[in-house]
């Protein structure tokens, strides 16, 4: 069976709740992000998942992905990975879309990237990376990251522009699942939080 990608974003923190843009800021999750990320362990360690057993799982080593890692019980088998890191967002860190919108009406990252930051084709290179290895693995791989990187890969994985990003949500403490329908890249699932609800 050809080899799947499964992504979690990280959990809920102060920024991603307020709608702050959180590239390289270490922010920690809030108490709502840990406990959504002990569910969504509990939900990877169950049927069908099952714990995932011997997938090989990566992490990007900002704090909010790794604690989630962490807490979600694959901490002792994660290595992590620069490459998972959230978009640089440069000049705009910290700020909300409304407040670029005020300086810079009409702006878009999946079409303008950011100064000072990384551009489109940056971070199409490094989801093109993360693709590359989760499809020349030999089994499932398993990813904990970012809201931004994490749809670069989903549009890269459908070998779509990475401006498809913008078309594709994802939510905190989320699990999406890339894989495979006749012989061509699909998704199985997106922006999965059935575990956070029930």
């Amino acid at each position: 069976m050809a080899p799947r990608i499964l992504l979690a974003r990280h959990g809920q923190t102060e920024w991603s709740l307020s709608g702050r843009h959180t590239g390289r800021t270490d922010v920690p999750l809030l108490e709502e992000g840990r406990r959504g990320a002990k569910l969504l362990g509990e939900r990877l360690h169950r049927a069908p998942l099952d714990g995932l057993d011997g997938v090989e799982v990566r992490t990007s080593p900002l704090v909010r992905a790794a604690e989630t890692c962490e807490l979600a019980g694959f901490g002792e088998r994660a290595r992590a990975w620069d490459t998972l890191m959230e978009w640089d967002y440069g000049a705009y860190e910290g700020m909300t879309p409304d407040q670029i919108q005020a300086v810079r009406p009409g702006w878009l990252i999946w079409r303008d990237g950011v100064p000072e930051g990384e551009g489109v084709a940056d971070v199409t290179a490094r989801a093109d990376e993360v693709v590359a290895w989760a499809r020349e693995a030999e089994r499932d791989v398993l990813v904990f990251a970012h809201g931004h990187i994490l749809r670069a890969i989903g549009a890269r994985w459908l070998e779509l522009p990475v401006s498809f990003g913008a078309r594709i949500r994802l939510n905190p403490t989320s699990l999406s699942v890339l894989g495979w329908a006749y012989g061509e890249p699909a998704v199985e699932s997106w922006n999965d939080v059935g575990h956070l609800v029930g």
